[in-house]
């Protein structure tokens, strides 16, 4: 038997000699017995030179036991009825035969090799010792039989393991591709909205110079680039087999991302006052990078033109809180897909373990998300 990676079984790595240590020992012990007996009766020698000649044959036939395992069982086993030498490798095809197969086979080859243990045993006559040869016979057979039956149990086992351990690798991969992909829709989203800022400024304003408007250009092409490397990323996560990997900022990476916007033209109004930010763990940064990116997106479509406020505070064994808030335009209205950036938001805080709240307070969205800060 071989795992799915190619390599052999444990059982089969660490079993194969002991097998064969098992088919041998009764081949050496009769085969002692004919080197005492020969000499002293010559007359034994054809039935020795037959009985060692057939073990050997069982010896060789044990090699195909998993390709044609009954068949290799019923051969050995009718062996036994001339050879007692070839007990050794009948008994190791039939532990394998138990081991591998159902009821259906095993119970006919068991019966095969009782009658066959029976021939071998009453071939002199019915004595007293022909019926104790007989019932040990049965004896090992039974206790074959249910070795055999552990070796498949430990088999089954060892298989059900493999399979659950493949199949929670494969569900945390998928789990991983799309948390990434998750990721990249927050990132293309925010691209996307900026790109549409600066698409709508060129389309609108008339007082923009030569140089505004060429600075303005460039910020398009650069964002639109961008957007195009980030979608081949997207793509690249959902068909990869392999490992994955996709932008991961963190809580640092905030005072670029608000200098990115500033420069596309939102307003951006930064309280920072995080304790000892040092100490914060990457998946918190990294959540909280997202709550504040999807916020601003969400600002920008549903708020054009307004200024936003970013609040951040916190401290290592409370919580880190972030506060966003921007007015609320009476022309705002709910356009397609209005409020699922938020139902986004508010899943991924509480995978996190935090709460989020959002409300409109005096004519100003306000969103409040706190993510829990261990020490």
């Amino acid at each position: 038997m071989h795992d799915h990676s190619g390599h052999q079984h444990p059982l089969d790595r660490w079993g194969r000699a002991l097998r064969y240590v098992a088919a041998l020992a009764p081949m050496l012990f009769y085969g002692a017995l004919w080197v005492w007996l020969v000499p002293q009766e010559p007359d034994r020698l054809p039935r020795a030179l037959l009985d060692v000649g057939l073990s050997v044959v069982a010896l060789v036939l044990m090699r195909w036991r998993h390709r044609w395992s009954w068949q290799i069982a019923a051969v050995t086993a009718l062996l036994t009825v001339l050879s007692s030498m070839a007990t050794g490798p009948a008994y190791v095809a039939y532990v394998s035969l138990c081991a591998h197969r159902r009821w259906r086979q095993i119970i006919p080859i068991a019966a095969l090799f009782w009658a066959c243990a029976a021939g071998y045993a009453f071939a002199g006559g019915p004595t007293q010792q022909a019926m104790i040869s007989l019932v040990t016979s049965t004896a090992i057979l039974g206790g074959l039989t249910v070795f055999g039956i552990y070796l498949r149990s430990l088999r089954d086992a060892d298989l059900a393991a493999k399979r659950a351990e493949l199949q929670h690798i494969e569900q945390a991969k998928l789990a991983e591709r799309a948390n990434i992909a998750h990721e990249m829709h927050d990132a293309l989203a925010h691209r996307m909205s900026l790109l549409a800022m600066l698409a709508g400024g060129l389309a609108y304003r008339t007082d923009l110079g030569p140089e505004e408007m060429r600075q303005t250009a460039q910020a398009v092409q650069e964002s639109a680039h961008q957007s195009l490397n980030e979608l081949r990323t997207v793509l690249g996560t959902l068909h990869s087999e392999g490992d994955t990997a996709g932008p991961q900022p963190t809580l640092a990476d905030l005072r670029e991302l608000f200098h990115e916007v500033r420069a596309a033209g939102q307003k951006v109004d930064v309280a920072d006052t995080i304790e000892q930010r040092d100490l914060l763990p990457t998946q918190t940064g990294r959540n909280a990078y997202r709550v504040v990116q999807e916020a601003l997106t969400n600002a920008r479509k549903h708020a054009p033109g307004s200024s936003v406020t970013v609040e951040l505070n916190g401290q290592p064994g409370d919580a880190l809180c972030i506060r966003v808030t921007n007015p609320t335009p009476h022309e705002a209205f709910a356009g397609p897909g209005s409020r699922l950036g938020l139902v986004g938001l508010g899943e991924r805080v509480r995978m996190a373990g935090g709460t989020i709240a959002h409300a409109n307070q005096n004519r100003h969205f306000v969103l409040d998300v706190r993510l829990p800060w261990k020490a």
